[in-house]
């Protein structure tokens, strides 16, 4: 018989369905908020894998019925999963995964599904929290309840879980999961105003005081979960659990004899994250040693490389490439090293090296989606992508679709790096970054290297955006915080914390725990490391950007206004004139007949001569016409923006579209009294104005602002 428990806190009303549906799977829910419905299922097969690691498979499912729709495109039902979905099923396993016991490796697979969409409704917070709600009531053994929640700052206060229309005025967007005290998953970005030359960012203070706010949140959602749906969880089946033995024999033997070849192995696998390195020292010590076998010896010999790692941290305050605890890296940069590129930027640091290339695009170059979040399909005019091949870790493997972690990656710079820049209208952007070689945090590289690609193709870049990956070794009440992890800090520490942002404070962060949660003053102190790190970088990076010299590929524009009756003789019958000046000047060509202003882009040289020949083709037709310039019709109130042509006792002429000058009068100047013209404006300078009468072709104006 199905149960139905509703909660309500945090300004969420959630309703769970208990046993209503999908009952042979482990564990199912549905859950409601508001008109949204998602259906999670956990299964899990009852045979282990051999290997030493948690088979967890996550799938996030948007179904096109759930807002009444049918799928674009050629095939008419849902096929690969986006972007987003790939995402949440992403940010969905890394907030469960830390819930399984040790030694749980039993393959188990979680899919999450939207059935009914509701365009208010935040459905990643929604899918994690179903997600858990079907893992803590199914008979696998899970005794924590997760709780997800998002943060956003709107008119300079912090609200928790906004409704999505709030979230889009928002400055902060912070998805937070944990459990209890525990935080367990964080995603944050800051939002900027494009139209603004200013940014948001977040300082490692207030970044805290948002955590301490979803910390308090969802430490009483968790708990409340755990204690209304504990009369529903299922009885927890027996299972065996893999646990390693680990030979005492075999451990000291390799501390006797071996101590100084896994030193080696350490000290070269500092430099790589190949792991080839243990796998030798096991096979020569089965060679000599028939009773232990390779299998048994491997894990031996990775557990004394931990130990010493992490000794080496904590006692010695050193690291295995001979680094101090706050050292980062030897770093180095190039821009536009790749000639027929819009942009570039090459970044190394230490055994991390990103190409980051740009491409500039129009309005119809960007990347159209849909989701079950939006009523309109979105435009992408920003894109970041990052690629990560074999050869970048000395694998031999082919290059292959994008996978979670690549997209994941991207995401992270994209959102570190795009309050950074203002784009203009119809303007698209893509970064794509080449992992060259990898030796940890190629996603931090990849923020550093795109904002100096943004920098080398002369875009409006607000200010530079660094990242750096920190890292936390923990045992008992020791602790020590690590700058610019690498690898084998990775895989041996307790923490993955990747930072980003300017100067002024952090623009995208990004963590997961491998511990129970963290303590909110190391994760405090471990920002404030950060913005060490962070400015140190950025030092380089501004050197580098001072030294920038643009690419001849870079494109030009050129924009101005003719006769908008002119234009029949540009476009010619057909669109045979415009499509042959676009293919001999090699240039992309857009004309608005409102305005009579005329749009061009392309190599410098080429805009120039298609911009001389566009203006002579209209002189030469208002000639052939011999007809008397008219001036277009204007609307009062209507703004534009304007030469000053000329200038007079009584006023100033502004060119406006159309070719025709508008009159600005000496006392629409100012509010205040103006005596000489010229206090205010000179010839040549660029003025918005606004149209406040117009008879025939003489156009009043008044001064909105000077450019």
């Amino acid at each position: 018989m199905s149960s139905q428990v509703e909660i309500e806190l945090n300004n969420k009303c959630e309703i769970y369905e208990i046993d209503k549906v999908a009952k042979q799977a482990n564990g199912a829910v549905l859950l409601r908020e508001k008109d949204a419905v998602v259906l999670a299922t956990v299964v899990f097969e009852d045979k282990p894998v051999e290997e030493d690691f948690m088979p967890l498979t996550v799938q996030y499912v948007e179904k096109a019925y759930a807002v009444s729709k049918i799928p674009g495109g050629f095939i008419k039902r849902e096929s690969r999963p986006s972007d987003f979905e790939t995402l949440t099923s992403r940010i969905i396993d890394r907030s469960i995964r830390p819930l399984f016991p040790k030694g749980f490796n039993y393959p188990t697979q979680i899919t999450v599904m939207v059935l009914s969409g509701d365009y208010s409704v935040d459905l990643q917070t929604m899918a994690t929290n179903a997600a858990s709600a079907a893992l803590y009531l199914s008979d696998l053994p899970i005794e924590r309840a997760v709780a997800s929640v998002r943060v956003a700052k709107i008119d300079g206060e912090y609200v928790i879980n906004p409704d999505l229309e709030k979230l889009e005025e928002s400055t902060l967007d912070m998805l937070v999961s944990g459990s209890g005290k525990d935080l367990l998953m964080i995603e944050m970005m800051v939002k900027g105003d494009e139209e603004s030359d200013e940014m948001n960012e977040l300082s490692s203070d207030e970044t805290v005081e948002a955590l301490s706010l979803a910390s308090e949140a969802i430490e009483s959602a968790s708990k409340a979960y755990e204690s209304r749906f504990s009369p529903y969880k299922k009885e927890v089946v027996e299972l065996e659990f893999a646990v390693v033995q680990e030979s005492d024999e075999i451990y000291n033997y390799i501390k006797d004899i071996y101590k100084e070849e896994v030193y080696d192995a350490i000290n070269r696998m500092a430099k790589s994250e190949r792991a080839g390195e243990l796998k030798k020292i096991a096979h020569k010590i089965a060679l000599t040693h028939d009773e232990w076998s390779v299998e048994e010896i491997e894990p031996v010999v990775d557990k004394y490389k931990r130990e010493i790692v992490r000794e080496m941290i904590l006692k010695e305050r050193k690291r295995a490439d001979g680094r101090g605890l706050k050292d980062i890296r030897d770093i180095s940069i190039e821009t536009n090293l790749l000639p027929s590129v819009h942009s570039s930027a090459l970044f190394t640091r230490g055994q991390t090296q990103v190409l980051v290339a740009l491409t500039l695009g129009g309005a119809k170059d960007a990347q159209s989606y849909d989701t079950l979040m939006h009523r309109e399909t979105q435009y992408e005019n920003f894109m970041v992508h990052y690629n990560f091949p074999g050869f970048s870790v000395g694998e031999a493997s082919p290059l292959k679709a994008p996978a979670r972690r690549e997209l994941g990656h991207g995401n992270l710079a994209k959102r570190a790096l795009q309050s950074s820049i203002s784009l203009s209208k119809g303007e698209t952007v893509r970064l794509v970054a080449e992992v060259l070689e990898s030796n940890g945090s190629s996603s931090m590289a990849t923020v550093c290297g795109g904002s100096l690609a943004l920098k080398a193709a002369n875009l409006n870049v607000k200010k530079l955006v660094a990242g750096v990956a920190m890292g936390l070794v923990v045992e008992g009440s020791e602790y020590a915080i690590l700058t610019d992890i690498m690898g084998l800090e990775d895989h041996d520490g307790d923490m993955d914390f990747k930072v980003a942002g300017t100067r002024d404070g952090i623009t995208a962060l990004q963590m997961d725990i491998k511990l129970g949660g963290i303590d909110k003053q190391i994760l405090q102190e471990a920002l404030y490391q950060a913005d060490e790190a962070r400015n140190y970088i950025l030092d380089l990076m501004e050197e580098a950007a001072s030294m920038i010299e643009l690419n001849s590929a870079l494109p030009s524009k050129s924009i101005f206004t003719i006769d908008p009756s002119t234009f029949g003789a540009i476009i010619g019958q057909a669109g045979k004139n415009i499509k042959e000046m676009i293919e001999k000047f090699d240039v992309t060509i857009d004309l608005d007949r409102d305005s009579g202003e005329v749009k061009i882009e392309g190599r410098s040289e080429n805009v120039e001569a298609a911009t001389a020949h566009i203006k002579q083709v209209s002189k030469d037709e208002s000639e052939r016409r011999g007809e008397k310039k008219v001036a277009p019709t204007f609307k009062e109130g209507q703004v534009f923006d304007g030469k000053v042509e000329r200038i007079a006792d009584f006023g100033a002429f502004v060119s406006l579209p159309g070719g025709v000058d508008g009159l600005l009068h000496i006392s629409k100047l100012s509010d205040e009294r103006v005596d000489d013209v010229r206090d205010v404006l000179s010839e040549g300078d660029m003025v918005k104005v606004k149209i406040l009468s117009q008879k025939g072709n003489k156009v009043e104006l008044a001064l909105v602002e000077k450019l």
